[in-house]
C-alpha cells in the first residue's frame, strides 16, 4: 500500500466494515460508529551483501553476482524514493548526480537562506503526495464524492496525510543523514547535503507531525486514531522495523490501505469488507512486485539494495505477488456482485473485466522486473492508463447513475 523521493511506503489491518441492507454491502453510508485500525509503511534499508547467479546470453552456467546494498535506510517503497543503482563510476559531468562534481554545485548552497528554503521544498517531496488521492477511494465508492461537505472532509484527509508523510521524510533522512553522506547520489539530499541542519530537520518534522495530528483531531475522532496509528508505525519503521522480512511488505502496503480508510473515517462513513480485501491485497500485489523487481534488478545488474531485501528470493516473491493478485480478483468479483445487488446497476460486473485485464497487464510488468513505483508504472504504460479510466467510468455509472 513511510512510503523517499526516493523513498514510501513511503500496512497494517483495519477493522471497520458495516452492512449496507445486507452483510456484504457494496454501498458505504453515514453512521456514528467508526472503528479503525491502521499500519503504515515505509522501506528501508542498512548494508547487507546478497549474492546471486545468472546466466549468460548462451544459456551456460554464468557468474556470480556480489551485490552489495546501501548502509541506510530509506523509507522506501510508500512513498518512492527507491533506489536501486548500479555500482556507481567516476564522473565529472555535472548533470551526473553520483559525480562529484553535481555534489559541489549542491552542496555550495548549504549555509544560505535560499539554499535552507530550496532544501525544505525538496525536502517535503511534494511529487508523493499523489499516493494521498486514495482517501478519494472511499467517498467515490459511496457515491458521496459529490456531496460538498464529504469532498471537504476528505481534501482535509488529504492535507493530513501530506503533512504526516513529509515529516517522516525529514526524520528518516535526519536520522540516516551519516550514511546518506557516504552515499554516492543520496548526499545529494537536502539534509545531507547541509542545506537542512539536523536540528532544523527535526524541528520541522515534529511541526508536521503535531500538525497533522492537530488539524485529525478538529476534523474527526476516527481520523485522529487512523493518524496516530500512522505516524506511530512510520517512526517504528524507521527506526527498526525496516530491517524485518515479510514485516516491510505488510507495512508498506499498509500504507495505501490506511489511505484509505482515511478518507471513509474523516467523513464518518462505513466501508464495506470487500474493500477492504481489494485495496489491502492490491497493495500487498504492488508492493511484493516492486520487490520482485528489486531482487531481480540486484542479481543481473549488481544494483545497490536494502538489508531486508536479501532474505527474499525471486521465487517467494513471485508466490506472494501471485497469491495477493488471485485474492484481489476475487475479492472484486465479490463486491462487483454487491455493486449489483444493492444499486440494481450491471455496471458493477461489467467492471470486473478492465479489473482482471489491469491486473494481468500490470504483472507483466512485475514478471518482466521492471514494476517500480505504482504510479510511475502506470504513467508508463498508456493501456493500463485506459483500463483505469475504463473502471473508473464503470464505477461512476453503478454509484451515480
Amino acid at each position: 500500500m513511510a512510503d523517499n523521493e526516493n523513498t514510501e511506503v513511503d500496512t497494517g489491518e483495519t477493522d471497520a466494515s458495516a452492512e449496507a441492507g445486507g452483510s456484504g454491502g457494496a454501498r458505504v453510508g453515514k453512521t456514528s460508529n467508526d472503528g479503525t485500525a491502521a499500519g503504515a509503511g515505509a522501506t528501508g534499508g542498512d548494508g547487507a551483501r546478497l549474492g546471486d547467479a545468472v546466466t549468460d546470453g548462451s544459456g551456460g552456467a554464468g557468474k556470480a553476482i556480489e551485490v552489495e546494498t546501501d548502509a541506510e535506510g530509506t523509507i522506501g517503497a510508500e512513498f518512492g524514493d527507491e533506489v536501486l543503482e548500479p555500482a556507481p563510476t567516476k564522473s565529472d559531468d555535472i548533470k551526473d548526480k553520483s559525480s562529484d562534481a553535481y555534489h559541489a554545485k549542491v552542496a555550495a548552497k548549504a549555509g544560505t537562506t535560499a539554499g535552507l528554503l530550496t532544501g525544505l521544498v525538496k525536502e517535503l517531496r511534494p511529487k508523493q503526495w499523489v499516493k494521498n488521492v486514495l482517501v478519494l477511494a472511499v467517498p467515490f465508492a459511496a457515491g458521496e464524492i459529490l456531496d460538498p461537505d464529504i469532498l471537504w472532509h476528505s481534501v482535509v484527509a488529504f492535507i493530513v496525510f501530506s503533512m504526516a508523510a513529509s515529516g517522516i521524510y525529514f526524520v528518516n533522512d535526519a536520522i540516516d543523514v551519516e550514511a546518506d553522506r557516504q552515499h554516492p547520489t543520496k548526499r545529494n539530499r537536502p539534509i545531507a547535503a547541509g542545506l537542512i541542519p539536523v536540528p532544523v530537520a527535526y524541528a520541522v518534522c515534529v511541526l508536521l507531525l503535531g500538525g497533522s495530528l492537530v488539524i485529525s483531531a478538529f476534523t474527526s475522532t476516527p481520523l485522529l486514531v487512523v493518524m496516530a496509528v500512522y505516524i506511530g508505525v512510520q517512526l517504528g519503521y524507521c527506526f527498526g522495523l525496516k530491517h524485518q522480512p515479510v514485516i516491510d511488505l505488510c507495512i508498506v502496503a499498509s500504507g495505501f490501505l490506511l489511505r484509505a480508510i482515511a478518507g471513509g473515517a474523516a467523513a464518518d462513513l462505513v466501508i464495506t469488507q470487500w474493500f477492504y480485501l481489494i485495496v489491502a491485497f492490491g497493495s500487498l500485489f504492488m508492493v511484493a512486485g516492486k520487490r520482485y523487481a528489486e531482487v531481480k534488478l540486484a542479481a543481473e545488474t549488481g544494483a545497490k539494495i536494502r538489508k531486508s531485501l536479501k532474505a527474499y528470493s525471486p521465487s517467494y516473491l513471485r508466490f506472494v505477488w501471485a497469491i495477493a493478485a488471485a485474492i484481489t480478483i476475487m475479492s472484486y468479483a465479490l463486491w462487483a456482485y454487491d455493486i449489483r445487488e444493492f444499486e440494481m446497476s450491471r455496471w458493477g460486473l461489467i467492471s470486473i473485466v478492465p479489473m482482471v485485464v489491469a491486473i494481468l497487464r500490470y504483472a507483466v510488468d512485475i514478471d518482466k522486473g521492471v514494476a517500480g513505483e505504482p504510479e510511475e508504472v502506470v504513467l508508463k504504460d498508456r493501456v493500463l492508463m485506459v483500463l483505469g479510466l475504463v473502471l473508473a467510468g464503470c464505477l461512476f455509472l453503478a454509484f451515480y447513475l
